[in-house]
This record gives C-alpha cells, structure tokens and sequence, in this order.
C-alpha cells in the first residue's frame, strides 16, 4: 500500500469518529421539532407576544453545526435558543421583555405537562423535557438591535460587517435591568454563524453541491445540517478530547466558542480531517491577542468582546487552555508516529471515550474489510524512518511540561569510554551506555524505548520496539545496550511522573555498520 493510500485510511477514520461523535438524525429532528413549537405557541393568537412577531431561532453549536453526543447516557446537552421580538429598547425594560417571555414559556410548559416548570436563569429561560430527550433548551429574550450596534462599533473604528443581525439581550445582572434603557448587553449569534460559515464558505459549498448531486437535488434544497465540512469535524473532536481531560475540572474547562474561533481564524479550507486537525492545532494560539497586557480572543462580530475576559481574573484558565492544546499535539504526535488503527485506537479510548472510539472503530472496519486491523497509520508529514509497525505507542497519557536529553558513550574490547553523538556510526559488539538528564523534580520513573529495525534483527527474530525500565544510578538515569545487529536504531526516554509521561527526548540514533 503505498503512503498516499495509508494516510488517507487514517483520515477515515478521523471521519467515522467525528461521525461517531454527531447527535442522531432522530434526536437533531426531535429538538427542531420542539423549539418550533415553542415558536407557535409564542406565535398563537392568544399568545400576549404575537403581536411583537416572535421568531425563535438556535444559537450555538447547534446552529454551527459542532454539536456532539454527552459522555454519557445520563447526561444532557442544551439547545441554545433565541426569541427575538420586534420591539424597541424605548419601549420595555429588560426585566418586563425577561417577564412577558416568560409568562408564555411557563404556559408551554403547563399545557405539555413537563416535568418542571421553566427555570429563571441570569439570561434566559431554561426548560426540562422528561421524555428521554437528553436535551434541555434555555430561551435568551431578545430585541433587534443592529442599528445602534453598527454606530456602536463604527465610532469605535471597527467593522461593522453583520451588525444588522445583532441583538440586545436580557440579564438579571445588569444595573439596568429594571428600568427602560438604551444600555442593553448585545450579542449576535446569527452574525457569528454568517462569519463562521464565511470562514468554511469554500469546503461548504463543494460538499453540498456534491450531496446534492448525490441524491439528485438541488443544491438549495439540501439542509445546511445535512453538510459537514473539516473544521465542524475538527471541532467536534476537540470538544470531545476537551470534555474527557477536563471532566473533574468545570470550572477551567476551555469554554466551546474559544475554542470555535480560534479553530475557525486557523482553518484554511483543507480538504482532509487530518489536515484540518493538525493545522487548526498548531494555528491557533497565533489567534490568541495581547491587548494592554490582557490575552483577548475577540469576538469577530464585536471586537470589543473578549471571550476570553475570564482568564484575567482566573489566569489558571489560560494556562490550562495552552496545556490542553499541548496535550492535543502531543496526542496527535503519538498516533501518528507509528502503528495501526487497533493501537490508535486503544490510546484514543482514554482521550476521547471507549464507546465513541469502538463506534468508530466498528464502521471503520465495515468500510475497509481486511485493512483495519494491521493498517500502519499516515501522517500529514512524509513518512519518516522512525515510522516502523514494531515500535509501541507509549503506555501514558502524554502531558508534557519538561525536557529531558540523552547523552551516550560507546566502548569495545574493555577499551576506555568514548562519547557518540545521535546519529553516529558504530561497530558491531560495541557495549553502550545511554544517560538522561532532565528538569523534571523527583519523584519520578524513567523508562527507554529501544527501537532495532533492518534484516539482520528481522532474520534474527530479534526486532524491538518496546519499553524497558531505567536504572537510577548516582547522578543520573542510565540505560545500558549492546551493539548486536547492523542498520539504524533508536533509543528514547520518557520521564513518569504520577502515571503521566511529563517529558520525552525524542529519538536518540544508533547506527551500526
């Protein structure tokens, strides 16, 4: 099989597992179906808001089409919602718009008969279904607001490009909640989801014309649902890899619209998963600005927004974001170092969940009989001459925060010690002598992979590709090897510290003649 074919079986399966990540077409139809019949119970004649035409309408991953399945059974998502009415800020105060919203939400929910009446959120109104829905949707009350939001931004030297979707919203927070006042809080999600569309227009627009084309329609009538370009898959992936590494840890989990737009500035319109994936990775702390010495994600419809405004007071929240995003590089590192699907997907498991990972892994299989099972993974970089199906992936959750070298010796025939750089040649029935030093602090473990590769130790059965322990010596952490069979090899280091791998030195070459 040559590269380009491995490769894209690795891509594959990034798509089966996005897939694997996608709420069911029956759960997408049954929230639909139930925000538009708020919608006409807003809208009804005895309704004391269908004057005001209510439109309802959703914001969020679900408009954006990033929305992915709970962990589990028994945990819920929210269907963000908009009920925008066609009034004024002269008009009514934000608690009486908050109030008169309400008073409708709560007679939906007393004419359904649902399991508890609406909950009376800072913004919004939230409602709970008890039918094993596994939603939830909080309804934000909402007024027009892209006149004065367009004046808003042109006098402070912005763009005012989609200012005519915006909003002001309510919030029991507000100094002016109470009292009729041009000072409302804004948003504008439908102008978010124009410019996040913007930002995929080309990858969207080749796809629907080609689902299009598959089922012999035309391009206007299929749903923009129905279409997933790369940057959506990606960012299901990394919500999902987000929500697993920070399951005991709410309150510093990088929020879900940072994370859209810092991936949506760093997507080029690549074609290919993988390539969106390790691209928007390694792009997007270049989006991440300094503003008077403040870290600003701005809100690329209102740039005087920064959704990153919390990690000012919480710095943590920012050290954590970099982690995680270092953490997905490391991750995507591994598995594309070297292996076959089975083995990548044992490592995802613990990264992205055991039965999305099993998902995946079963509708690969279906697609690409015979090859899943041994298939040496691609990577969006050439193959290199480390990629060998031998080596193991390592063992540990990668979280790396220090460095580690290697230094070695060679000796032979009980001659005295000779220092050899990476990459050296060396004689056969050499002794080696391997030494790690590293700025992690004790306590630690220290473990080498020793990687042969060439006939002699394939004909020898003697191919190695695993993990052995470290001896800790008197001012250092060695590991002690013989020259024994020509062609190139390698050894690595990796430093353990509470059962995660916290600093690895990469490959340090041995090649015997």
């Amino acid at each position: 099989m040559d590269r380009t074919t491995i490769r894209d079986q690795f891509s594959k399966f990034l798509q089966h597992l996005a897939e694997s990540l996608d709420i069911s077409e029956s759960r997408y139809k049954q929230a639909e179906e139930r925000y538009q019949a708020v919608g006409n119970w807003l809208a009804r004649d005895e309704s004391i808001v269908a004057k005001y035409s209510p439109d309802i309408y959703p914001q969020g991953s679900f408009r954006l089409g990033t929305v992915i399945k709970p962990i589990t059974d028994a945990e819920e998502y929210d269907i963000d919602l908009v009920c925008e009415l066609s009034l004024t800020k002269d008009q009514l105060s934000q608690k009486q718009l908050k109030g008169v919203v309400g008073y409708e939400i709560k007679g939906y929910a007393r004419a359904n008969k649902m399991k508890s009446p609406p909950e009376n959120g800072r913004r919004c109104w939230t409602l709970n279904y008890a039918d094993g829905a596994q939603f939830h949707m909080d309804i934000l009350p909402a007024l027009p607001d892209g006149d004065s939001f367009r004046l808003f931004l042109e006098n402070k030297g912005f763009s005012a490009a989609w200012t005519d979707l915006a909003i002001a919203i309510t919030d029991n927070t507000h100094q002016n909640y109470e009292r009729i006042d041009d000072d409302w809080l804004r948003s504008n999600p439908k102008g978010y989801a124009e410019w996040f569309k913007e930002c995929m227009k080309v990858q969207f627009n080749a796809r629907r014309m080609l689902l299009a084309e598959s089922i012999r329609a035309d391009v206007e009538k299929v749903p923009e649902y129905k279409v997933k370009t790369p940057l959506q898959r990606a960012i299901q992936i990394l919500k999902r890899h987000r929500d697993i590494m920070f399951a005991d840890d709410q309150d510093d989990k990088p929020i879900s619209v940072i994370i859209t737009t810092l991936a949506a500035h760093a997507y080029n319109n690549e074609a290919d998963l993988l390539d969106t994936l390790v691209n928007i990775v390694d792009g997007m702390p270049r989006y991440i600005q300094t503003r008077n010495g403040v870290s600003w994600v701005p809100n690329p419809v209102n740039p005087t927004e920064n959704f990153a405004d919390k990690w000012q007071n919480h710095p943590q929240r920012e050290v954590k974001f970099r982690q995680w995003l270092k953490q997905v590089r490391a991750d995507l590192n591994t598995v594309l170092r070297s292996g076959n699907i089975r083995a990548i997907g044992e490592y995802l498991k613990p990264r992205l969940g055991e039965k999305i990972i099993n998902e995946a892994l079963q509708h690969f299989s279906k697609t690409n009989t015979g090859k899943a099972a041994g298939l040496v993974i691609g990577r969006t970089r050439p193959l290199t001459r480390f990629d060998v199906p031998h080596r193991q992936l390592p063992m540990w959750p990668l979280v790396l925060k220090g460095n580690v070298t290697v230094t070695g010796w060679f000796s032979r025939d009980g001659s005295r010690s000779q220092h050899f750089q990476s990459g050296d040649r060396l004689s056969k029935h050499c002794l080696l002598r391997f030494k790690a030093k590293t700025n992690i602090s004790w306590p630690y473990k220290v473990y080498w992979q020793v990687v042969n590769t060439d006939e002699e130790a394939r004909a020898a059965n003697c191919l190695r590709g695993g993990f052995y322990d470290g001896i800790i010596e008197k001012g250092g952490r060695v590991r002690k090897e013989g020259t024994l069979y020509t062609g190139m090899h390698w050894i690595e280091c990796f430093i353990i510290k509470n059962g995660v791998c916290v600093a690895r030195s990469g490959e340090f070459v041995v090649n015997i003649k």
